[in-house]
């Protein structure tokens, strides 16, 4: 039988709440990460861009872009997992998600969204600014 990878937190609360708004907000991200990206992690097949390797304690550092619509990449940024690799050990740390403050915002209170993309009710006047320059620059 081949040996998996166990799964940890950084901090196990604060990435479940994000966790929760990413189903939330953007279900296709959600889907990819839950039923593609968890089951080969655990497998062993690390996914995503490789950050920085620290040799002595044995662990390798990664950045996983997860799939997103992209007026919403445009303006809160690419929806990304952070995640650690002990390979002596045989442990993933999930760390973070990013852009951590709409997400993080959206577990708070509910969010209204302006033409489909999610808008921050502390920079409301901003996104809907960006989104509506993202509009015209497209026509």
């Amino acid at each position: 039988m081949k040996e998996t990878y166990l799964f940890d937190y950084t901090n196990e609360n604060e990435f479940r709440k994000l966790e929760r708004s990413l189903k939330k907000y953007n279900m296709l991200a959600y889907k990819k990460l839950y039923f593609e990206y968890y089951p080969a992690l655990k497998e062993g097949n690390f996914l995503g861009k490789l950050i920085s390797t620290n040799s002595t304690n044995g662990t390798r550092t990664y950045e996983l872009k997860l799939p997103t619509d992209a007026l919403f990449a445009k303006v809160h940024g690419e929806v990304k997992l952070y995640y650690v690799v002990y390979t002596k050990e045989r442990i993933v740390m999930l760390d973070k998600f990013e852009p951590m403050s709409i997400l993080s915002e959206g577990h708070a209170s509910e969010l209204v969204t302006y033409k489909g993309v999610m808008v921050s009710k502390q920079h409301a006047e901003k996104d809907m600014f960006k989104i509506n320059l993202l509009n015209m620059l497209d026509k």
